[in-house]
């Protein structure tokens, strides 16, 4: 069993500062002031309220650090240290509308030489389950005091696939069906649950098999890829490469079924 890091400490005190909101208002979203971003995207007051606790708890904990928040964008730090990247509630949508699968996500991203960044540290954190997904770079993935690892299975006709469908001004339905019409035929199942943080930190935790999706936010995903890599697994781009942040594509699984999964994309797209 590893312990946690003080820097994972400071990230798990800081959701469960926050959660307790988050769990308050998911059970009056009726009364929940709501206004709109754009088109189907909405963002609550328990968002922004959450957000704000987060970062005051954060920069309490590394005052000299920057900030990159689904609500309030960037905040500067000093260039030279890390910054976080949060999602206060991944999965808004399903928050609105009573649905309970959400969380809270946040990452350290680190400066490397050349301009490079890496991300060292990720916790996924569900308020309803009180689910703790936590990773360190070269520590592994863990489940409170559990290590993770990713879904043995080797054949697609055996395993459940977690994805994230485009909506209404959000992403590239035609692509995705493409995608689709690839991958439905040959798995044992495709899951859409409206959380990529949540969706990644199932796959490192072996309940979903794979997942793929495009067109998400840093804050989306930056936690949930070193969840998965941390627990055996691999994320590339839709080409199979390094680049899933700045291609913006995403296909998460263990080795023998990304090579496969990645196979299939690769060919829809081709088409």
């Amino acid at each position: 069993m590893a312990a946690q890091s003080g820097l994972i400490t400071v990230m798990e005190r800081a959701a469960r500062k926050a959660a307790p909101r988050l769990r308050r208002d998911f059970n009056e979203t009726q009364e929940l002031q709501v206004s709109r971003k754009g088109p189907a995207d909405f963002v609550s007051q328990a968002d922004r309220q959450a957000e704000q606790t987060l970062y005051e708890e954060l920069k309490r904990a590394r005052p000299d650090w920057g900030f990159l928040g689904e609500e309030g964008g960037v905040v500067e730090g000093d260039p030279t240290k890390p910054r976080w990247i949060v999602d206060p509630l991944d999965g808004t949508t399903n928050f609105l509308h009573g649905l309970p699968h959400f969380a809270i996500s946040i990452a350290v991203e680190e400066p490397k030489p050349g301009g490079r960044t890496e991300i060292t540290q990720g916790l996924v954190y569900q308020p309803l389950t009180d689910e703790s997904f936590w990773a360190e770079k070269g520590r592994g993935a863990w489940l409170h005091d559990r290590r993770l690892r990713v879904s043995s299975r080797r054949d697609l006709t055996e395993s459940l696939i977690a994805t994230g469908i485009p909506f209404a001004g959000h992403g590239d339905f035609a692509q995705w069906r493409k995608i689709y019409d690839a991958v439905g035929p040959e798995v044992a199942g495709i899951r859409r649950f409206g959380a990529a943080s949540l969706d990644l930190a199932w796959v490192a935790a072996g309940r979903f098999d794979a997942f793929w999706e495009s067109d998400l936010q840093p804050w989306d995903v930056a936690a949930g890829i070193l969840l998965v890599r941390e627990a055996g697994g691999f994320v590339t781009d839709f080409r199979g490469g390094e680049r899933v942040m700045e291609r913006n594509e995403y296909i998460a699984a263990n080795d023998g079924l990304h090579s496969r999964l990645h196979k299939l994309i690769a060919g829809a797209l081709r088409v």
